[in-house]
């Protein structure tokens, strides 16, 4: 992608309107903790003070915002408590530049690296960069440091204290992810009923994971319904893709495929039912058809064979999911699917174990070609040098520029240039917006602290539609504050549209000069998947050959690990369609080709796993031999995309021929299935195998393409001949 094109595709991100569900109670009551430390500060003490408790509780009531599991009180503290430290530590170091411009890139450098632990983590550390960088120009002493430091923590109290007397869909955020789990199993089963081979994105399954792991005390008061339908959606997402697949399920066409196609309906209105009735927690209604669907006729069933099995499988799993859906969260009603009422729940480490948890991950990301520690290393150098850059300038409220790029700045490019230029366009609209309301209303302290709550309320409210959007109120908000302490309108418009200029294009400079690009890194992530999804099916091929508890549970951790580097893949492969970058190792065609039969090769052990026999069935031997060549060929095909060779499936083709039809009960299904993966094993290396001449040539034939579909786009001729 040129750079031009790569700039353009930011800019329409930047200033899209995200479709989401607004929060406006949520916002409400972030809005009123503002209120409540900037209303008594202005009226009992004065505006600098005021501004301080503003800045605390604003940035608190915005960290509980963030994506995160742990309970909203705790980051509004851990945020509160953060700004206030960064400010103390910023003003004893903020008499002399050679005493603070270090401190600023240390402590800038650090908020860097918070991203190994999360986005959660990593923004609400940029913010106490921002604090350093404004509320060291408010204090004139010690003392009057840490009576700032203590108003803006504060601000985090204070906003620990509303969420603990005004709750608002406690644990909204767990049920919406569980809720989100379902209604994607639901969404499958549809799409399968049209296409028997639709993709699946595990994504709400992992993330319902994530949300599931809970520390001790958040397992006392967790309600019983959040504790087991995310597992019965694990497994019911192999069933309806065995049932729908024509190779191992129901038959392509007749009475078959209309019973499963029937079935699949059935599937997704239960499901439905279930997430509708986790997400509101209320009892939901399933339709009669779906109910009549769900009766499997011993006689009169028209599935035969493995097909019939699965459909049974099926009804006995949406058993589970009809009791969630009438159940809903009501009072004394049981919302656990049966049998898993004991089973242990995934532990969250409390905040004193968090540590060492966080020490590893960012000695992890401690090396040159993370991308995290390039995100740190740029973090620090632009903030001192646009806070250099600021001071020379005859200009007031320098710290703009610097705040400016560490609030957009973001470990890859897209996100960084789009947030760039979501930041300015917030600007102009809200200092523009908010200057001709205090040019109608005139200057007033108490006038313009209320605007200033009122804006504040509206960024919250607009937080997640977009950037550009939330910044709007978040500028006036700014605007609203210091003319509260006294600053024309006249002085500080003009400084903070400039000056916001200036860091947003130090932020993208930044990427040029320093980048972490993820295309070079496209082999590497492709190897990490391809290795990882070996593993998984050759656990899945294990259980087969002895089914036992050890095999089970291996193979489930095979998944997780199988779907955590099939994530890593799909955000290094978004990320890299994005950049103004040439391929390297891969080019675009191999790595869509590649992926895709990645995903077949993942789809035909999750087949397999939908017949994984019980622990009392009859084994499979055969199934060990061929998980052996399996993961071994799989492991080296690994090493040899990572380094542009081609993958070679010998030991595949020999175990593969010497499995027999005849080798037991079951046998021939799992042998189907296992041919399923050959074949998506000799997709990838048809996508990835290359002759000495065209890997040699292939980056340059990429070029060409793109440059060709350009030239198209752009005399409106349509898109170019994909010859060569």
């Amino acid at each position: 992608m040129s750079w031009r094109r790569a700039f353009g595709e930011a800019v329409r991100s930047g200033l899209t309107i995200e479709e989401t569900r607004l929060e406006p109670l949520l916002a409400l009551r972030a809005a009123a903790g503002v209120a409540v430390v900037v209303g008594p500060a202005l009226w009992l003490v004065s505006p600098a003070y005021a501004a301080s408790a503003a800045l605390g509780a604003y940035s608190a009531g915005g960290a509980t915002f963030q994506r995160g599991w742990r309970p909203r009180k705790v980051v509004a503290l851990g945020a509160g408590a953060g700004l206030a430290l960064s400010t103390f530590v910023g003003y004893l170091a903020a008499g002399r530049l050679v005493t603070f411009l270090p401190l600023l890139a240390v402590w800038a450098f650090a908020a860097g690296m918070a991203w190994a632990v999360g986005s959660t983590a990593g923004i609400v550390a940029a913010t106490t960069v921002g604090s350093m960088l404004v509320t060291v120009t408010l204090p004139t002493s010690i003392g009057r440091a840490l009576e700032h430091a203590g108003v803006i923590a504060l601000g985090g109290v204070t906003q620990a204290v509303l969420i603990l007397l005004f709750p608002v869909r406690r644990w909204g955020a767990h049920r919406d992810a569980l809720a989100d789990a379902l209604a994607a199993v639901a969404d499958y089963a549809r799409r399968l009923r049209h296409d028997p081979t639709a993709p699946f994105d595990p994504e709400p399954l992992m993330t319902a994971r994530d949300a599931a792991a809970v520390t001790p005390s958040q397992a006392r008061t967790r309600p019983p319904v959040l504790h087991g339908p995310r597992g019965l959606a694990e497994r019911i997402r192999p069933v309806v893709a065995a049932l729908a697949d024509p190779d191992v399920g129901a038959p392509p066409e007749g009475p078959g495929r209309d019973r499963a196609r029937e079935l699949l309906d059935a599937a997704a209105d239960v499901l439905d039912a279930a997430a509708r009735s986790i997400r509101r927690g209320t009892p939901a209604e399933v339709r009669p058809e779906s109910m009549d669907a769900l009766r499997v006729d011993e006689e009169h069933e028209v599935l035969e064979g493995p097909a019939r099995q699965t459909a049974e499988r099926l009804v006995e799993l949406l058993g589970e999911a009809l009791e969630i859906a009438r159940s809903g969260c009501a009072r004394g009603r049981k919302a656990t699917p049966r049998g898993l009422s004991g089973a242990p729940f995934l532990v969250r480490p409390t905040l004193h174990r968090l540590v060492p948890v966080v020490v590893r991950a960012v000695r992890r990301e401690l090396r040159r070609d993370s991308p995290v520690f390039r995100h740190a290393a740029r973090l620090a150098a632009v903030a001192t040098l646009g806070y250099l850059i600021a001071a020379r300038l005859p200009l007031g409220h320098g710290y703009w520029a610097p705040l400016a790029s560490v609030m957009v700045m973001r470990p890859d490019f897209h996100r960084t240039y789009a947030r760039a230029v979501a930041r300015l366009a917030g600007t102009l609209a809200g200092v523009a917006l908010a200057t001709g309301v205090v040019r109608a209303l005139g200057p007033d302290a108490h006038v313009s602290g209320a605007l200033a709550v009122v804006s504040a309320g509206l960024s919250y409210t607009l937080n997640r539609t977009g950037y550009a959007y939330s910044q709007c109120f978040t500028a006036a908000y700014v605007v609203f504050l210091l003319g509260m302490g006294g600053e024309a309108w006249e002085q500080t418009v003009p400084e903070r549209v400039v000056l916001t200029l200036l860091g947003g294009a130090l932020a993208m400079l930044a990427y040029v000069v320093f980048p972490a690009w993820e295309t070079p890194r496209l082999p590497g992530r492709l190897a990490d998947w391809l290795a990882a999804d070996g593993r998984y099916a050759a656990a899945v091929l294990r259980d087969y050959a002895e089914p036992t508890r050890e095999h089970h549970d291996g193979m489930r951790r095979a998944l997780l690990e199988s779907r955590e580097a099939r994530a890593a893949w799909q955000e290094a492969y978004d990320r890299a369609r994005r950049e103004p970058v040439r391929p390297r190792g891969l080019t675009s065609r191999e790595a869509r080709e590649a992926q895709e039969a990645i995903k077949g090769f993942g789809r035909a052990a999750m087949l397999m796993e939908s017949h994984v026999p019980r622990a009392d069935s009859r084994s499979v031997p055969e199934a060990e031999r061929f998980a052996e060549a399996l993961e071994t060929d799989t492991a080296k095909a690994a090493v040899a995309v990572r380094e542009h060779r081609n993958p070679d499936w010998g030991r595949v083709e020999d175990a593969l021929h010497a499995w027999q039809d005849t080798a037991g009960a079951g046998a021939p299904v799992v042998r189907r299935e296992a041919e399923l993966q050959k074949r998506a094993l000799e997709d990838l290396a048809t996508a990835v195998s290359r002759t000495p001449l065209e890997r040699d040539v292939g980056s340059a034939r990429e070029e060409q393409r793109v440059r060709a579909t350009l030239a198209a786009e752009g005399d409106g001729s349509g898109p170019a001949h994909r010859g060569g």
